[in-house]
């Protein structure tokens, strides 16, 4: 008879088996609308629907799915909880690869292509726990809400943005959901596994800046020169200093880091305190301040031609409550010569870590990593968690995994070689199918 306490023996199986099958599905989203989620939300709901459920493919664009389905829970007086996963990767440059990106090969009991961290992996836990819980005849204390997105590597319009306002109606009674970054085993170096979860996300501010002047032969003197004025701008944004601000999560990451390596937490030298954290300091040290980066330029048509414009864009992010602040800073930054506008905007976002659910990601993590040190922290970055707050719901990060030391975890997002270990996919399906269960 199969153990009711925890996923069973074909989950183990299946979350390898969807990885790779998810992976093996090119849902390259290069921006602009040009990507196509809908043969792996099919996939999803395929998976979802042999577990007894009734998914739901929903379309803003067509091909560009997003699949929806509730799981009623024991506790009809408790808040819903939203489980949500973006079915979208981030292009690949293959050459650099050592594997074929979107082969979802499986190597040394590794699983590896584009999406075997940011997120297929979590769809594919998602997946393998519900349906254990179908075989088992399992249910959760609390409805769950299951959500795969399209065009979380953009927008959000067509995925997470679209859902929340044309469907608000799916999501009734949630009030907390998890989703990814988070959870995941962080090595210091020391011995220590410390495992973040997320409790904030940054503000986007995704920037275009264009400058403009008068245009003519490149051998004249122009002091009007939009190439000048934009890389003027551009050098002024990319060397500004911001100042230290602490959200209620970063301040909080800080504390139960300090106290983990016996340091007193002085914050009125945060830098100095980073730098005492060794590297633990990589948890945190991009959420003490706002930031904004130049990524782009884009000018000119011929060598000899002044142009008349010039284009740059710059990844800006916001602490939660300093959006004026960044704001503030970009007038002055650019100059009267160069005006700025959102290219994308977004929330920033803070939850509380001294939840109940907080404590019971806390409590699933260490039942199965029982030396793990278990901290918040504040994404860098952004999730579709910002949109679904506009529905009121409060967004954490957890999508867990046990790592080896070596294998970091965030230069894997987004980067070259993305891979996950077979084993960490295992711990991931325990953990979430345990919390899950009593969330």
């Amino acid at each position: 008879m199969a153990d009711q306490r925890a996923a069973d023996h074909q989950a183990m199986d299946e979350v390898v088996e969807f990885t790779s099958g998810l992976i093996r599905i090119d849902t390259t989203n290069r921006g602009g609308g040009d990507c196509r989620e809908r043969p792996a939300a099919e996939y999803a709901a395929e998976r979802l629907a042999g577990a007894g459920l009734e998914p739901l493919l929903l379309e803003r664009t067509p091909g560009r799915t997003n699949v929806v389905a509730r799981i009623e829970g024991t506790d009809p007086s408790a808040p819903a909880l939203l489980v949500h996963g973006h079915l979208d990767v981030v292009p690949v440059e293959a050459a650099d690869w050592s594997v074929a990106p979107f082969s979802g090969e499986i190597r040394d009991g590794v699983v590896w292509g584009r999406g075997a961290v940011d997120m297929k992996n979590m769809d594919a836990m998602i997946l393998a726990v519900v349906r254990s819980w179908a075989r088992q005849g399992v249910r959760p204390r609390r409805d769950l809400v299951i959500a795969f997105t399209a065009d979380e590597e953009a927008s959000a319009e067509d995925g997470s943005g679209f859902l929340a306002g044309h469907h608000p109606e799916l999501f009734e009674g949630c009030t907390e959901g998890i989703s990814e970054s988070g959870g995941f085993t962080f090595h210091d170096g020391a011995g220590r596994e410390i495992y973040p979860i997320g409790a904030g996300e940054r503000g986007t501010g995704w920037l275009k800046l264009t400058a403009r002047g008068r245009a003519g032969h490149g051998s004249k003197v122009n002091k009007e020169n939009a190439v000048t004025r934009l890389a003027a701008a551009v050098t002024r944004i990319g060397e500004h200093e911001w100042r230290i601000g602490l959200t209620a999560t970063v301040r909080a990451a800080l504390t139960e880091l300090a106290a983990l390596y016996g340091i007193e937490p002085d914050f009125t030298d945060v830098d100095l305190l980073l730098e005492k954290l060794g590297p633990a300091a990589k948890l945190v040290e991009a959420t003490v301040r706002n930031s904004a980066n130049p990524t782009m330029l884009d000018a000119g048509y011929k060598l000899n031609v002044i142009p008349g414009e010039a284009v740059a864009f710059v990844d800006g992010r916001f602490l939660p409550g300093a959006e004026e602040e960044f704001t503030t800073a970009l007038d002055h930054l650019t100059g009267p010569d160069v005006d700025w506008e959102f290219a994308h905007r977004e929330v920033a976002l803070e939850a509380p870590v001294d939840s109940p659910t907080f404590a019971k990601m806390r409590a699933a993590v260490r039942e199965f990593a029982p030396g793990a040190h278990v901290v918040p922290y504040c994404m860098s970055g952004g999730t579709d968690a910002k949109q679904f707050s506009r529905l009121g719901i409060t967004g954490y990060g957890f999508a867990p995994l046990k790592l080896p030391e070596g294998l970091d975890h965030q230069a894997l997002f987004h980067g070259v070689d993305e891979r996950v270990p077979v084993e960490a996919l295992h711990f991931g399906v325990r953990v979430l199918d345990r919390f899950l269960r009593t969330a």
